[in-house]
Formats: C-alpha cells, sequence, structure tokens
C-alpha cells in the first residue's frame, strides 16, 4: 500500500469523524436532524440554493480522496455465450470484472459464495483452467453444475459453508480465491483467512453492515490506530450509508418507490400524533407490487401491523399530502448525508486493503466498472510478494 493510499486513508478518516453528526442523522427518521441547530446555514442552502453546498461542506476534500484508479484489464472479455441464464445486470458485472482477475502461473481458482457459478464458469473458460465454486445452497450447485456440463467447461460446485472451519481446505498459497458482491462477514472471513494461508484474492465487497457485530472494529491496526486518534466509532447501522446508492430504476420503479416513502412519512406524522410519542416507529417493508392502492389502505396496514387503533374521522387527503411534503424535505437532507456515502465506502474498502497490506502482500486497490453498471464497484486485488 503506497503512503499516498495512508494519507488518504487518514483523512477520510478525519472528515468522517470531523462531520459523523451530520451524516450518521437518517432524515426519513426525523422531524428535524439534530445537526440543523448548529449548522442552519446549510439547512438554510438546501432549500434555496444547493449549489452554494460548497460553502460549509468539505465537497472538494472528498471528492479528491474517493477518486480511486480504474484497475486495468489483463484478458479480453469473456463470450456472450456465457451468459446463457444469467441476469443481464449480473452479466454485465461479470463482463467487466472477470478481465481483471490476473492468475500467477500454476494457481488454481476458487469462487468464494459461487451461487450457481457464473463467474466459476466465467473464469474456467477465459483461463482454461479447473475452478473449484464454494456454495452453501445445495440447490444451487446442482443447478450451477448442469449449466457448467451443458456448457462444457470444468467447474466443480462444492456444498461449502465459507464462515465454517473447515473451508480451511480449499485455501493455501496456490489458490486464487474471487469474490463478486460477498457480503459482509462473508467477505471478511476470506480476508482474514487470506492472510493467514497466503492465498491471492480478488474481492468486490458488499453489504458491509452484514455482521454480527453492532460496532464496527477496523481490521487494520492503522485503522484502529486511526478511528482512536479521530475518535471515530461507526455502528452497524452507519455502515449501511456505504450501499445506500442504487443504479437508476425504471420509471415506474421510481415512482413506485417514492410513493412507498411518501406514504410511510405521512403515517410517521399520523403515528406520532396517535402515540403521543415524537419518535420514529418503524414499519415492515412490503414489495411495491404489495402496496395498497390508496394512502388510506397503506395506513390502515401499518396501523395493523402495529397494533395501532385508528379513530374515526381522519383525513386522508391531508396526511397523504402531508406525507409527500415531507418527502421532498426528506430528499432535500439526504443530500448531504449521501455526500459522505463514497467516501464511507472507500475509507472501508482501505481499511480492508491495509489488512492485507500489514499481512506482506502486494494489494491494489481500485475499481472494475462505470458505477451505472453497479455502484459495489471497488475491487481488492491482494497477493503475495
Amino acid at each position: 500500500m503506497t503512503l499516498s493510499s495512508v494519507v488518504r486513508f487518514e483523512r477520510l478518516t478525519g472528515l468522517l469523524a470531523e462531520w459523523y453528526p451530520v451524516w450518521s442523522v437518517e432524515p426519513f427518521q426525523c422531524l428535524q436532524p439534530p445537526w440543523a441547530s448548529f449548522r442552519p446555514q446549510i439547512i438554510g442552502d438546501l432549500r434555496s440554493d444547493a449549489a452554494a453546498l460548497a460553502r460549509w461542506l468539505p465537497i472538494q476534500q472528498l471528492k479528491e480522496l474517493i477518486d480511486l484508479p480504474r484497475i486495468a484489464a489483463v484478458a479480453a472479455p469473456p463470450p456472450e455465450r456465457l451468459g446463457h441464464r444469467v441476469g443481464g445486470r449480473k452479466w454485465r458485472q461479470i463482463l467487466a470484472f472477470a478481465p481483471r482477475v490476473h492468475l500467477a502461473s500454476g494457481q488454481s481458482v476458487v469462487e468464494w459464495c459461487a451461487g450457481k457459478g457464473h463467474l466459476a464458469r466465467t473464469l474456467a473458460h477465459s483461463h482454461g483452467t479447473p475452478v473449484t465454486g464454494l456454495e452453501s445452497d445445495a440447490r444451487l450447485c446442482r443447478e450451477g453444475q448442469v449449466l457448467a456440463e451443458h456448457q462444457g467447461v470444468s467447474l466443480h460446485l462444492r456444498e461449502q459453508d465459507v464462515l465454517a472451519p473447515d473451508v480451511l481446505r480449499w485455501l493455501h498459497p496456490a489458490i486464487h480465491v474471487v469474490a463478486l458482491h460477498a457480503c459482509g462477514d462473508l467477505h471478511l472471513r476470506l480476508l482474514d483467512l487470506a492472510t493467514q494461508t497466503g492465498c491471492a484474492i480478488s474481492l468486490a465487497p458488499c453489504c458491509y453492515h452484514r455482521t454480527v457485530h453492532e460496532r464496527y472494529q477496523p481490521l487494520s491496526q492503522t485503522g484502529r490506530e486511526l478511528a482512536v486518534r479521530h475518535a471515530l466509532v461507526l455502528t452497524r447501522q452507519d455502515l449501511a450509508l456505504a450501499v445506500q446508492e442504487t443504479v437508476t430504476a425504471p420509471f415506474h420503479t421510481q415512482r413506485q418507490r417514492r410513493r412507498a416513502k411518501a406514504w410511510r412519512l405521512g403515517f410517521d406524522l399520523l403515528q406520532r400524533e396517535l402515540r403521543g410519542v415524537d419518535a420514529y416507529l418503524p414499519v415492515p417493508r412490503l414489495r411495491y407490487g404489495d402496496l395498497p392502492a390508496e394512502y388510506q389502505g397503506f395506513c390502515r396496514w401499518a396501523a395493523a401491523e402495529k397494533r395501532l387503533a385508528l379513530p374515526a374521522g381522519i383525513d386522508w387527503r391531508t396526511g397523504e399530502r402531508a406525507g409527500w411534503a415531507r418527502l421532498e424535505e426528506v430528499e432535500r437532507l439526504e443530500q448531504v448525508r449521501h455526500l459522505f456515502r463514497r467516501p464511507l465506502e472507500v475509507w472501508l474498502a482501505l481499511d480492508r486493503a491495509r489488512l492485507l497490506d500489514e499481512a506482506g502482500m502486494r494489494v491494489d486497490l481500485g475499481s472494475f466498472c462505470d458505477r451505472a453498471v453497479t455502484p459495489r464497484n471497488l475491487l481488492l486485488r491482494a497477493s503475495r510478494e
């Protein structure tokens, strides 16, 4: 890891810690963010001139610190025929990821959390080498094995819980482990074993918040020292911000998403009044296709879920309008919070990279595709010198 990467890590730590009271608050859950009282100028600009936010927020500094290089491809893209029965978005990600997996002479490949082995099949074809896929779901193993045999590639899917102790039997210094969007503790396990066994890895991490730990403990010694120095303490809920960016959805999906948010916010105002408690009350998620046809129906469903009695005579039309008005306010406030989304993600990736560097591995960190293909586009490559 170069000095510039360490400096990047330190500066990001300082900015995330300094602005933590601003970016850690979820506007969806509070009528007025606590920081509004000591940062009123930000609220004012959000409502009048969002372009002026750079006067108060470290926008340029953050932009420079998250500017990571694009990792170059080392192989040609795989043929399109291998994408048969692979979802379009997933296949575009594989097309970008697979050519950036660099195998040293004599290395064998293992895919971590392989699913049906779509990436593993692609690598087996591209490199002309047998690939082993580790997957805990026996059904996915069976279905993936059928696809591999149909395409004539040498893939062996094995039923294996990667969190179990016996996963070590698959790892040694001559193994290169690949993982495209391994979530939370699943990729943390891989990182830990890579430092123990010396296997090479090509990892695109994902879902940092999917962990058993309530508080984030930096993985690297450098990260722990920086967190103490800057008094940066992250909760599991904080980590969820790192993966909240999504690719642009179809118009009808965007419309359904905003309507669901507006209705939830309208119900939130209603439940505060009914309970006499000025606090957010979480309501279970509904698939957009299962939303009731009207706002009133949604509120009745939500009230039943939370065992709240609804009085007669509720002005549903006014309540729905209030929900839409609050959604506009929430979306303005989220502009501030989401300025720190990518910086937090890069900070977490730097902590992972630094862990591997401290274990004596050669490390590359950058992006493997445009964020339009997937916002989770960071690639971490590491191998022994």
